[in-house]
């Protein structure tokens, strides 16, 4: 008898290259589970076009269409519920969780973040980090509270750098090591659940 997979929602709002190694970690056999349902709030970004590609399912909203955060949050929510979701990683999704899904999907959504929290939480944290002239760069995945970036840290990796390296080569290794260590993270929380 087959082993009943578990399945995943993740949530972007851009590029969706960490959705895109979430696919292929569970292609290569490397990540046993299902995505079954990409959320997005940006209906153009290209992270849609990923999801087409590998025959994913997506809900596109966009908060202007709803009254609250509740409301779109109770839909987006019940959708997970009816597709029996057991995790949701957040994967570029620049928004924050609000109440609905926190309570209704405690402990069971997480976030990438390309910085080493606590330190530079928040939008544009690489810059951040290589303006500030930090020499140990890395990433951390984290479970979703109600705050900015900071719920309890599951995992963390780091690298040093060079005076010389450019932010596009230190963006080029976080991104590099993002999507190495979010599917065996995905892996290990779902084993868990």
């Amino acid at each position: 008898m087959k082993q009943k997979t578990d399945k995943i929602a993740v949530f972007a709002s851009g590029n969706g290259s960490n959705f895109e190694a979430i696919v292929t970690a569970i292609e290569q056999g490397n990540l046993q589970v299902e995505v079954v349902l990409l959320v997005v709030d940006k209906p153009q970004c290209y992270a849609v076009e990923r999801a087409k590609n590998h025959h994913i399912e997506v809900f596109a909203f966009q908060s202007k269409n709803y009254p609250s955060k509740e409301a779109y949050e109770t839909e987006i929510a019940d959708l997970l519920e009816q597709k029996d979701v057991k995790l949701i990683a957040l994967a570029g999704y620049m928004r924050l969780i609000g109440s609905v899904l926190l309570s209704r999907f405690s402990k069971r959504i997480l976030n990438i973040h390309p910085a080493l929290l606590p330190a530079f939480p928040g939008l544009h944290a690489i810059e951040q980090a290589y303006n500030y002239g930090v020499k140990i760069f890395g990433i951390t995945i984290h479970y979703v509270d109600a705050g900015m970036d900071t719920g309890e840290i599951v995992a963390q990796e780091c690298f040093h750098v060079e005076t010389s390296d450019s932010l596009e080569a230190i963006e080029t290794r976080i991104h590099a090591l993002e999507h190495k260590l979010y599917p065996i993270v995905i892996q290990q929380i779902i084993n868990t659940l």
